[in-house]
C-alpha cells in the first residue's frame, strides 16, 4: 500500500508539472512579444532604410559583377550574374576551373552541382528583406543581441530562415546569417558582411559583400563586388530555362 501511495504521489505531481509547462509564465509571453514588436520595429525600418515601397515592390534584379573565390586556401577571380523576376532566379559563377550555375523556373530548381544546391535567394539572403509585411513571412528577434548585434529574424513560408543585422544609425543591413539542409543532408551555414551599397532607380542595395559558406568539412569564401546593377528591367522566361 505504500509503494501504492508513493507511485500515486509520483504520478500526480508528474501530471501537475506536465500540465504547468503547457502555458508559460504570462511575463514571459509578454516579453517574446516586446521583443518580436522591436524586431518588427527594426524590419521595417530597415525596408524604409533600403528603399520603402520602390524596394518592396521590385519586379526585377540584375546583378553582374566579379567574384574572389577561397576554397582550401586556393583562391580564384571570375565573374557572376543573378537574375531574379518575381519567384523565378538564374544565379552563376564563372571561375577558370569551374562554372557553377542554378535556375529556378517557377516550378522546377537546376543546379550544375547538386550537392552543393542552395536556398534561392527569394528564400535566404538580402532578398528576403523585401517579403517584410509579406503574408506568410514572420519576423521575429534573431537571438542575443549581444552576439550577433541589433536586428531580426524573417522566416519564410517554406521554414527557411535569415538572421538580418542592422546599422543602428542609418537602419540600413549590416549582414546576415542562416542555416539549411542540402538535398545531400549536409547542413550548412552561411554569413555575409556588407561592404558598400548603391543606390539604383531609389533602392539601396549592395555593392560590395563578402559571403561564408561552411559546408562541415570544406568552408569557402566569396566577396562579391557589383559593377552593373539593373532594378526591373524587361527579363524574358527564356533567361530561366533549365538546361536540357
Amino acid at each position: 500500500m505504500k509503494r501504492s501511495g508513493f507511485t500515486l504521489l509520483l504520478v500526480f505531481f508528474l501530471t501537475l508539472a506536465a500540465f504547468s509547462q503547457k502555458d508559460p509564465p504570462a511575463a514571459v509571453v509578454s516579453t517574446v512579444a516586446a521583443d518580436n514588436a522591436v524586431a518588427l520595429e527594426l524590419a521595417k525600418n530597415a525596408v524604409v532604410a533600403h528603399g520603402g515601397d520602390k524596394f518592396k515592390q521590385m519586379k526585377s534584379v540584375v546583378l553582374k559583377g566579379t567574384v574572389d573565390v577561397n576554397v582550401g586556401n586556393q583562391i580564384q577571380t571570375g565573374s557572376f550574374s543573378t537574375a531574379i523576376s518575381g519567384n523565378m532566379y538564374y544565379f552563376e559563377i564563372s571561375l577558370p576551373t569551374q562554372a557553377v550555375k542554378q535556375i529556378f523556373n517557377g516550378e522546377q530548381l537546376y543546379a550544375s552541382v547538386p550537392q552543393f544546391m542552395i536556398p534561392p535567394p527569394t528564400s535566404v539572403g538580402f532578398e528576403v528583406l523585401a517579403r517584410v509585411g509579406d503574408a506568410g513571412y514572420l519576423v521575429t528577434k534573431h537571438g542575443d543581441d549581444k552576439k550577433k548585434g541589433k536586428g531580426f529574424r524573417i522566416t519564410t513560408p517554406d521554414g527557411f530562415y535569415t538572421d538580418f543585422t542592422v546599422d543602428e544609425k542609418s537602419g540600413q543591413i549590416n549582414g546576415f546569417q542562416s542555416s539549411f539542409l542540402l538535398p545531400s543532408e549536409i547542413t550548412v551555414t552561411t554569413s555575409a558582411e556588407m561592404s558598400s551599397f548603391q543606390t539604383v532607380d531609389g533602392v539601396l542595395l549592395p555593392k560590395k559583400y563578402s559571403q561564408r559558406f561552411d559546408f562541415g568539412a570544406m568552408m569557402a569564401y566569396a566577396t562579391f563586388q557589383i559593377k552593373d546593377t539593373k532594378v526591373n528591367p524587361p527579363i524574358d522566361a527564356t533567361a530561366f530555362a533549365i538546361p536540357k
